[in-house]
C-alpha cells in the first residue's frame, strides 16, 4: 500500500511518544487519524492540539470485553497500528499475579480483541503494526512479564498473518529510543548505552516512524519482526 493521503489509521495508544509521533506524521499527510487513550479527556485534548483531521477517543485494552462497543463507531480503515503498552516491573521471586494478569491482557487478548474487532472494517489491502519491544530477547531485572508478552508478539503477527491474509502483519520491536519521555531525565545511562551500539547512536522516534510507513507501505513485508535499535542487540 502506498503512502496516500485519504487513508484512514487507527492508532491504540496515539497520545504520547512514539504513538503521538505516529499520529502526527499521518495526520501532516492528510490521513483521517483515530487515537485512542484510556481517558477520553486527554484522546480529545491531543487530538485537537495535532490536526482538525485527528479524532480521540476511549479505549481501555485492558478490558478486552468493551473493546468492540468502544470501537464501533471508527469505520473502515486502511492503517491499524497498536503502539499501547503496560509497563510492568515483575519478578518470579516476588510474583505480583495481579499487575502480571493486566500486562499479559493488554498486550495478548486486548491486541488480539482490537484486531478481532476491527477485522470486517479493513481492506484486503489493510496492513497492521504492533509494537512489543527487545524485553522478549534481552531479560532485565523486573522484566518477566514484558519478556513474556514480547516474545509472544513475535509469534502473534505470524498466526494473525496467516490466518487473516491477505491482510498484512507485522511487528516493531524498539530498543531504547533515547528522546522518548520514558528516558528523558536518564542521559548518563544513555550514553552508556548509545557506546554499545556499533555507530555509536541510539535509535531515535524518527526513525520508528519510518520503519512503520516501511512495513505499511512495501507489500512483500509480512510477518516480519523487525528490531530498530540502532545494532544494540549485536554487542
Amino acid at each position: 500500500m502506498s503512502e496516500k493521503l485519504d487513508a484512514k489509521v487507527l492508532i491504540v495508544g496515539g497520545t504520547g511518544g512514539i504513538g503521538r509521533a505516529l499520529a502526527e506524521r499521518y495526520a501532516s499527510l492528510g490521513s483521517e487519524v483515530v487515537i485512542t487513550s484510556r481517558d477520553a479527556g486527554k484522546a480529545a485534548s491531543i487530538a485537537a492540539e495535532i490536526g482538525p483531521n485527528v479524532r480521540g477517543i476511549a479505549l481501555d485494552i485492558a478490558e478486552p470485553e468493551g473493546i468492540a462497543g468502544m470501537l464501533a463507531d471508527v469505520g473502515q480503515i486502511d492503517r491499524l497500528l497498536i503502539v499501547a503498552i503496560e509497563r510492568d516491573s515483575n519478578t518470579v521471586r516476588n510474583y505480583d499475579i495481579a499487575k502480571a494478569r493486566r500486562a499479559v491482557t493488554v498486550k495478548l487478548v486486548g491486541y488480539t480483541e482490537v484486531v478481532h474487532a476491527m477485522l470486517d472494517r479493513m481492506s484486503e489491502r489493510a496492513s497492521v503494526v504492533i509494537f512489543g519491544g527487545l524485553a522478549g530477547e534481552r531479560p532485565y531485572p523486573g522484566s518477566t512479564t514484558v519478556t513474556m508478552v514480547n516474545g509472544a508478539v513475535r509469534s502473534m503477527i505470524k498466526t494473525m498473518a496467516v490466518e487473516l491474509a491477505p491482510i498484512r502483519f507485522n511487528a516493531i520491536h524498539p530498543g531504547i529510543i533515547g528522546d522518548t519521555p520514558a528516558w528523558a531525565d536518564k542521559p548518563e545511562a544513555l550514553a552508556e548505552v548509545a557506546a554499545r551500539t556499533p555507530g555509536g547512536r541510539l535509535a531515535t522516534t524518527a526513525d520508528v516512524v519510518d520503519a512503520v510507513k516501511f512495513l505499511f507501505n512495501n507489500r512483500g513485508v509480512n510477518g516480519v519482526n523487525l528490531t530498530i535499535d540502532g545494532g544494540w542487540m549485536l554487542q
